[in-house]
């Protein structure tokens, strides 16, 4: 299953912003683990005084845009989850700044952050496999709007290309 098979109604033009982030073509479950080694290696090589960095005030640290990227997969692997089993409650939205103070990952090290990440896209790459592509192909309500399994799946990793592209522009 690749993101050249997604079709504009299978998602909110909103996460079109991280969906077209993807190369054309990307297999979804290649793209969850080469997406999990550029993350890697791009937060591994943020020099150690930049972690806590903000470009301006109120604006996340790297820390917390780590920590965003992890809280964000969880979520919408719980979509792309609830979705493929065909789970028709409407799921709802999500305020992701109300997160990043309770989430404390400016007491975290880059390490710890990093296998948090791990673990998660682990886990995501587990529940991926458990499903069908009849079942990635179902759609359902997220936040207000049809949503596929497989449209959930594919903005988590178009996510985190939009984070680091930011990153590279603002904070770097």
């Amino acid at each position: 299953m690749t993101n050249k098979e997604l079709k504009p109604e299978e998602f909110n033009e909103y996460y079109g912003r991280y969906i077209y982030k993807l190369a054309n073509n990307v297999s979804l479950i290649e793209g969850f683990k080469n997406g999990a080694n550029q993350v890697q290696r791009f937060f591994e090589s943020i020099p150690e005084h930049k972690h806590d960095f903000r470009y301006k005030t109120n604006k996340w640290s790297l820390k917390e845009i780590l920590q965003h990227l992890i809280d964000t997969e969880r979520i919408f692997i719980y979509r792309t989850f609830r979705i493929a089993r065909n789970d028709k409650t409407a799921l709802a939205g999500f305020n992701q700044d109300d997160y990043v103070l309770p989430s404390k990952a400016s007491h975290k090290t880059m390490n710890q952050l990093l296998e948090e990440f791990k673990t998660g896209r682990n886990n995501s790459i587990s529940i991926l496999e458990s499903l069908s592509s009849s079942d990635l192909e179902t759609i359902g309500n997220s936040n207000g709007s049809p949503m596929s399994s497989r449209a959930a799946a594919f903005t988590i990793i178009g996510h985190d290309i939009w984070h680091m592209d930011v990153i590279n522009e603002r904070y770097l």
